[in-house]
């Protein structure tokens, strides 16, 4: 067992410690001396996550770092626009941009081909990601032929929020008390946790059980495709059949679970980059409302360090204390035998 490693500034040394992880992919465990709990760390961007708990299991969680090496909330902490790096691998307060396009913070959830429910925990301190608990019971995605799994890179927005008061002027239907959701269209698999800029390509309008949750269609900025794809056309046309699975998979995706297939707003049809943006804007508009407790918070935890303007900021000795509660790292728990099921819907 190896003592805690020192935050270390260097791209390339993120690289080389991001590159040495899980108990599948050689993941390198660390012991916190303070306190004496086990937890796995990571390094990708600005960031660092540090695992607790049993993965596959309900006391599992994803713990969020900035490159200081202070806790933070991925809901709350992490820009939504994604920000310049001056030296040191510190970000700087002004968005980065592709050409002509704002690039967007994603913080990724759910690999691609993986079947776990994972998701941030909206209603707890720091909001960790955590895989989702029914009845008891983790929950997984069924595998519904062809797709294996999650079919891209799913995750969230952060500082965006679908607030369940504020009704959508096109569907009718109020916000599902979430970060709005997107879908990393790119070619690589990405890791829970993982903090990756994105393209805004277009939306989807879906609504889960009359609640409206909006799909972000996004592409990593670093995919070799990234340059020619710049809006929803230009994924109609190089990659088809793509968005047309995107909308059978959300349609779909409940039915094994015995619920109804959800339904879409605009015919099921996407809406463009611009209509997007717009969407984005009022969902960090609404957060914004949220943190400042300006809004009913709906049982949203808000603790965060640096929302300057937020009476729910907290010190960095109050996030870590957060922490430290967490369980220790262990084992992972076995999956399922029925999550590899194949269903025909």
């Amino acid at each position: 067992m190896r003592p805690l490693l020192p935050p270390r500034s260097s791209l390339g040394c993120l690289l080389t410690l991001f590159g040495s992880l899980s108990p599948s992919r050689n993941k390198l465990v660390t012991q916190a001396a303070p306190a004496a709990h086990f937890y796995l760390l990571r390094k990708s961007m600005h960031y660092q996550t540090e695992e607790r708990g049993r993965l596959n299991s309900a006391d599992y969680r994803i713990y969020f770092k900035n490159s200081e090496g202070k806790y933070i909330s991925p809901f709350h902490d992490i820009p939504l626009v994604a920000e310049t790096k001056v030296e040191n691998d510190i970000p700087a307060k002004k968005a980065k941009h592709d050409g002509n396009e704002v690039l967007y913070n994603m913080v990724v959830e759910v690999p691609r081909w993986s079947n776990a429910k994972m998701e941030i925990a909206t209603k707890e301190p720091l909001n960790p990601i955590k895989q989702d608990v029914k009845k008891g019971k983790v929950r997984y995605v069924a595998n519904i032929f062809p797709h294996k799994g999650y079919i891209w890179n799913y995750g969230a927005l952060p500082q965006t929020w679908e607030d369940p008061t504020h009704t959508d002027g096109e569907t009718k239907c109020c916000g599902d008390n979430d970060p709005i959701d997107v879908c990393d269209i790119g070619s690589q698999v990405c890791l829970p946790g993982q903090v990756i800029q994105v393209k805004v390509l277009g939306i989807l309008a879906m609504v889960d059980e009359g609640e409206m949750d909006w799909k972000v269609i996004a592409i990593n900025v670093k995919d070799p495709d990234s340059a020619k794809l710049n809006n929803i056309d230009d994924v109609r046309k190089s990659r088809p059949g793509h968005l047309e699975a995107t909308v059978d998979w959300f349609r779909k995706y409940k039915v094994p679970d015995g619920k109804p297939e959800n339904q879409f707003g605009f015919n099921g049809q996407f809406k463009d980059k611009d209509f997007a943006v717009e969407i984005i804007k009022s969902t960090h508009e609404h957060w914004r409302a949220l943190v400042q407790k300006q809004t009913n918070s709906e049982g949203i935890e808000c603790k965060n360090i640096s929302c300057c303007e937020s009476p729910l900021k907290c010190t960095a000795d109050e996030a870590r204390d957060v922490v430290l509660l967490a369980p220790a790292y262990g084992s992972p728990v076995a999956v399922p035998p029925e999550v590899d099921k194949w269903h025909f819907v």
